[in-house]
C-alpha cells in the first residue's frame, strides 16, 4: 500500500510500500491490509502505527482515513512521530486532548452567544 498523512498545512509524509496499518477509530482499533475493502474511518486522537520492513509508530490527532485500492489517505489536524513509544502517548494525553478541552470551551461560549442573539431576536419579532 502506498500511504500518505496530510496535516492541514503541509504533506506530513508519504510512504511506498506499507504491508499494515493499525489505526484508532472512534469505533475502536482497526488494522488495514492491502486486500480490505475501500472504506473510509473517523480517527480519533492515539497511536498510528505502520509497518514496512519494521514498525513505526505516530502520534495522531482526530482525522480521517480513506483507503481506496493500494492507496490510504490520512489526514488529520496534528501528527508527532520520531519519538519513542511512551513519549508519543504522553504527546497525545497532553496536547492532543488539551486541545479538545480548550475546543469544547469555544462551542460551548458560541453556543451560548448564539442562543442570547436568537432570545433577543424574538423578542423583537413579537414587539
Amino acid at each position: 500500500m502506498d500511504l500518505k498523512i496530510l496535516l492541514p498545512y503541509k504533506v506530513f509524509a508519504e510512504i511506498k510500500n506499507v504491508d499494515s496499518i493499525v489505526a484508532e477509530t472512534s469505533e475502536g482499533s482497526y488494522g488495514f491490509l492491502p486486500q480490505r475493502l475501500d472504506c473510509v474511518a473517523v480517527l480519533v486522537p492515539g497511536i498510528f502505527a505502520y509497518k514496512t520492513d519494521k514498525m513505526h509508530y505516530l502520534a495522531v490527532d482526530e482525522g480521517l482515513l480513506v483507503k481506496a485500492g493500494d492507496e490510504v489517505m490520512v489526514s488529520v489536524r496534528n501528527a508527532v512521530g520520531g519519538v519513542e513509544l511512551g513519549k508519543l502517548a504522553d504527546t497525545i494525553q497532553n496536547e492532543f486532548k488539551n486541545i479538545s478541552a480548550d475546543e469544547e470551551k469555544v462551542k460551548y461560549m458560541a453556543s451560548r452567544l448564539e442562543n442570547g442573539f436568537l432570545s433577543r431576536l424574538k423578542k423583537f419579532q413579537e414587539v
